[in-house]
């Protein structure tokens, strides 16, 4: 008797992809109790009008990791004025691994990042200042520089400083020079901002 081989299964994302994708239905499935169909709605919303507010309210809720990756992404591809804001919401979150995720995202968008950034680095909250140095470590804008510099030469909190110190001394030119000077100065008591304002001026000086 010959053995009738059964056609293999769909796989779980095959069948969940054949949900419905118009617009409408994917915010819908955004608060499915599957993270599998949470996870396509995202992605396949990126190409639909006027959704970031549904990414930003699903983002603002969800625990699945899988699933917040994909609503960062989401958002990075789009990019609107909305998934902006809703990343620096993100640097205030009690959560840590969702503001890591937040900073890395940013990093990717020195364009719309740039507008808001002196905002940002004037923030009243010094770690909303700390990470915004820090999205500052892998965004390639020609302003980077003088953001730091301006960040040790006027911000009064010494973490912040320190901070953002510690990537001038990857990335400062002659530019910085006086302002790594005063700096230590103005933190006369502070033996690590001596410590890493040296580093950065010996390497200034060096190249």
């Amino acid at each position: 008797m010959p053995i009738v081989k059964k056609a293999p299964a769909a796989s779980r994302d095959q069948d969940e992809r054949e949900l419905q994708r118009d617009c409408a239905s994917l915010v819908l499935q955004l608060a499915d109790g599957d993270p599998t169909t949470r996870r396509w709605a995202a992605k396949d919303l990126v190409g639909c009008p006027d959704v970031s507010a549904a990414l930003i309210g699903r983002l603002r809720q969800e625990r699945d990791p899988s699933v917040r990756e994909i609503i960062l992404t989401a958002l990075t591809q789009r990019a609107d004025a909305q998934a902006v804001a809703a990343l620096v919401e993100c640097l205030r979150s009690e959560d840590v691994s969702l503001r890591n995720e937040a900073i890395e995202a940013m990093k990717t968008l020195p364009d719309e990042v740039a507008p808001i950034m002196g905002g940002l680095l004037g923030d009243a909250d010094p770690d909303v200042r700390i990470f915004a140095v820090n999205v500052l470590e892998s965004l390639r804008h020609e302003l980077v520089e003088q953001w730091l510099k301006e960040v040790i030469e006027r911000d009064p909190h010494v973490n912040v400083c320190a901070t953002a110190v510690d990537l001038l001394g990857e990335v400062g030119t002659s530019y910085s020079r006086e302002a790594l000077e005063k700096l230590k100065e103005r933190f006369p008591d502070e033996p690590y901002i001596r410590f890493a304002a040296d580093i950065a001026l010996k390497r200034i000086c060096s190249n």
